[in-house]
């Protein structure tokens, strides 16, 4: 089969190594952009392409199936693109990518649906998001409208944060025409959780629970990142949470996109806060999730290609999982997610044990370079989050580049 896969991070190399796993003899793999990491497993397409354009070379390298791991191509629409060339695609269609696109589109679906979520005010106008902090009681998340690569939350403790957060999202436009619009939601108290699923048009089938380490610095401090690392499974989705949330959850949200029309051969992404003893929808994201994904794969046994496949007979999904947890750790460059130095010289990428994965690094006259914020994804697996995570950072220490960063923390409060 010849597989595009859409989306140039270690989810994309994640995918790809997966479905190379499972298919080894009878898979040809396609990526764009992708990174140094796809190029060895696949082929990367080469040069700046619109949807236009990639429609054509799917069409004409008679590409089977294309995966779309980045969220910015989703809300660009190329799934509405592949189904006019009538490719095969996994995803949503543009007015369904709004469930992670727009986040006021998705708020508006989980109150007509009833799904539980924190909540919240929208605002246009700076200066009225700055008269309602003096309503507020204290903390708020700030969070743009529109997607800005997973860093458009601020948590604001104080009035004076507050202000700064908006000003930077709306004055000085720091995330663009994302942040045209805020939320300024009730910031709840307890432990996040993410949960991937595979959407087939009429159910929905979830993956194990994640715990996804979002912020820069150690004990959730800093900026807002597209992930620093995660655990699977998370240890606080108990099974008295995980009744919750399909309860007040999952069930209306397929409900709703029955009901709305938002039906589609996909992924889709519930990114949840547990408190003491509910559990809270934050968003949609309508794509694998990353670090996730790098953290799922290496304890999925299913065949991954016969998962996607069954979307399009309508066969159900039985998922299964191996009885092992799983660390990863992102090594980045230092500066990320503002500033940072590409060009490092990498030591160690070349014996480093599976399973890892590339995300910002490329190969330049034989030697691994740096080439973004995060670099490479770093897997341990174990018996208990202990293990793996005491795996992921024995492994972590075998690899070199000037001005790395790591957190320290991922898994430590897991034991």
């Amino acid at each position: 089969m010849n597989i595009l896969i859409v989306g140039g991070g270690g989810r994309e190399h994640a995918i790809g190594k997966k479905l190379l796993e499972d298919n080894n003899h009878f898979t040809n793999l396609y990526f764009y952009p992708g990174n140094g990491g796809t190029g060895i497993i696949g082929k990367n397409i080469d040069g700046k392409k619109t949807l236009l354009e990639l429609g054509f070379f799917a069409k004409k390298n008679l590409i089977d199936i294309t995966i779309v791991g980045s969220e910015i191509f989703l809300i660009e629409g190329i799934v509405d693109v592949f189904h006019n060339f009538g490719l095969k695609i996994i995803g949503p269609h543009c007015l369904a990518a709004k469930l992670e696109g727009d986040r006021i589109f998705a708020k508006s679906f989980m109150k007509k649906y009833g799904i539980r979520t924190p909540k919240y005010n929208i605002f246009s106008s700076y200066q009225e998001a700055i008269d309602f902090l003096d309503q507020c009681t204290f903390s708020v998340a700030i969070k743009t409208n529109g997607i800005a690569a997973g860093k458009g939350v601020i948590l604001a403790r104080n009035k004076n944060e507050a202000k700064e957060a908006l000003e930077t999202i709306m004055v000085k436009k720091k995330f663009g025409k994302s942040g045209d619009k805020v939320l300024i939601e009730e910031f709840l108290q307890g432990k996040e959780a993410s949960i991937i699923s595979i959407f087939n048009k009429k159910q929905i089938f979830p993956f194990l629970s994640a715990l996804d380490y979002k912020k820069i610095g150690e004990n959730e401090t800093g900026m807002n990142t597209g992930g620093m690392g995660a655990i699977v499974p998370n240890p606080y989705m108990t099974n008295s949470i995980w009744i919750d949330f399909q309860k007040n959850i999952l069930e209306p949200t397929l409900e709703g996109l029955i009901s709305e029309k938002l039906t589609f051969f996909g992924f889709l992404y519930f990114g949840l806060m547990i408190t003491l003893n509910k559990v809270y929808l934050l968003e949609y994201n309508t794509r694998i999730g990353d670090p996730e994904a790098q953290t799922l794969f290496p304890l999925m046994k299913n065949n991954f290609l016969d998962v996607i496949q069954s979307f399009f007979v309508h066969k159900k999904v039985s998922l299964s999982w191996k009885n092992l947890c799983s660390c990863c750790v992102v090594l980045s460059s230092k500066g990320y997610p503002e500033k940072y130095k590409n060009g490092q010289i990498i030591k160690g990428l070349d014996s480093l044990q599976e399973p890892f994965y590339i995300a910002g690094a490329k190969k330049e006259k034989g030697k691994w370079v740096t080439s973004g914020g995060r670099v490479i994804n770093i897997v341990g697996i174990g018996n208990t989050i202990s293990e793996a995570r005491r795996k992921a950072y024995d492994k972590v220490k075998k690899i070199q580049f000037i001005d790395s960063f790591f957190r320290k923390d991922i898994g430590l409060y897991y034991n």
